[in-house]
């Protein structure tokens, strides 16, 4: 299953990133996460139903200093996780 998140608030300039990427690596989970332009953050993970599910249950509380308004959440076509690999972090330095 892969699932397509972004979510909204104070998510950039906290840690969201990396708090992302441990979670998502402790639950097995494929894919990335990285900033966007406009303020949010955006996750693309590929795993198990349960596995996203417990993603978007840690999505919504968020890391420490963070402020979550929204997660949206769109479920894509399995074909769409083909070529990911381990989870990564785009965009960090």
């Amino acid at each position: 299953m892969v699932q397509h998140f972004l979510v909204k608030g104070r998510v950039q300039g906290v840690g969201f990133r990396w708090f992302v990427h441990r979670e998502a690596a402790e639950l097995g989970l494929r894919g990335w996460v990285r900033n966007t332009d406009n303020g949010a953050v955006e996750i693309l993970a590929a795993g198990e139903p349960d596995q996203l599910k417990d993603l978007m249950l840690a999505l919504q509380k968020g890391s420490r200093g963070s402020r979550v308004d929204q997660v949206i959440e769109h479920t894509l076509d399995d074909s769409e996780g083909a070529g990911l690999k381990s989870f990564e972090i785009e965009g960090a330095w």
